[in-house]
């Protein structure tokens, strides 16, 4: 009885952090979203399946307060199932530019890559192409550095709503 009223303590606070997280005090989102939607309306899914997919707003979710399409109902169900699996690391911000000098900055959805199971997004316009230079350096070490990087983003977000 304990363990499961602790449980469901755990994930109402993971749930309430969640949404703590989702806006800045401003009311501006702390993730990359455009037009309304994270991954710029990509299919999150479909990159697990090594494809840029646009979604299709018949198949819509919203996690974290980030809406999500997908290309189909499957991919729908099986981010249902698993939210957290499919997500684009650093709010769906690009992950070379997080790790390298903690900065938000916009993706091409069409630059991913899937490392450790994870949904890694970057920019790439402008004859710069984040993704190459992620691969050429230490991705490890970036990741490492974004994943420290991405905390203190959000914690200033979170010092900031108080």
């Amino acid at each position: 009885m304990k363990k499961g009223i602790a449980i469901g303590l755990v994930g109402l606070l993971v749930f309430c952090s969640s949404m703590v997280f989702a806006q800045k005090k401003d009311g501006t989102p702390l993730y990359n979203v455009k037009d309304g939607y994270g991954a710029e309306g990509y299919d999150v899914v479909a990159y697990f399946d090594s494809q840029a997919t646009e979604g299709n707003s018949e198949f819509e979710h919203k996690y974290q307060g980030v809406k999500y399409k997908f290309s189909s109902s499957k991919n729908l169900k099986l981010f249902k199932e698993n939210p957290q699996k499919y997500t684009p690391q650093y709010g769906g911000w690009c992950a070379y530019a997080m790790g390298i000098k903690e900065d938000k900055v916009t993706v091409d959805p069409k630059t991913f890559e899937i490392r450790e199971g994870k949904l890694f997004l970057f920019y790439n316009a402008w004859g710069k192409n984040t993704l190459k230079k992620w691969l050429k350096e230490d991705p490890k070490k970036l990741m490492k550095q974004a994943n420290t990087n991405w905390v203190k983003i959000k914690r200033k977000s979170f010092q900031k709503k108080k």
